[in-house]
């Protein structure tokens, strides 16, 4: 009873073939699957590349268009300007003023205590 048939079990030296040949399967797929995530992270790489290279040609167009219109538009109101100085000076006049008169506004707004000029 206590016998068992050597042909029966599996050889040891069998096993450990088994297990080597299945261990060096794995170690090509994951080679396989490093490979694959390499190529497509290159893919990526090079396309993301390609839509900023195209979005920065694209901006710099744009850029250069709007650089063009504003000195063109400076320009005019340069002309204007130096064609109109009293006007000029009376248009500037009246902005910093309002400018002056928004600052005060603000500035008593954002204070907590309430001051009074004496």
């Amino acid at each position: 009873m206590a016998d068992t048939n050597k042909s029966d079990a599996p050889d040891i030296g069998d096993i450990q073939k088994t297990l080597e040949k299945q261990i060096a399967d794995l170690r090509k797929e994951i080679t396989k699957i490093n490979k694959s995530i390499s190529q497509r992270s290159a893919e990526m790489l090079d396309d993301a590349s390609e839509q900023a290279s195209d979005f920065y040609d694209t901006a710099a167009s744009r850029a250069s268009r709007t650089a063009r219109q504003l000195r063109s538009r400076a320009q005019s109101v340069s002309e204007v300007a130096r064609e109109n100085p009293g006007a000029t000076t009376a248009v500037l006049g009246v902005i910093g003023l309002l400018g002056f008169l928004a600052g005060i506004a603000v500035g008593q707004s954002m204070n907590d205590t309430s001051r009074r000029w004496y």
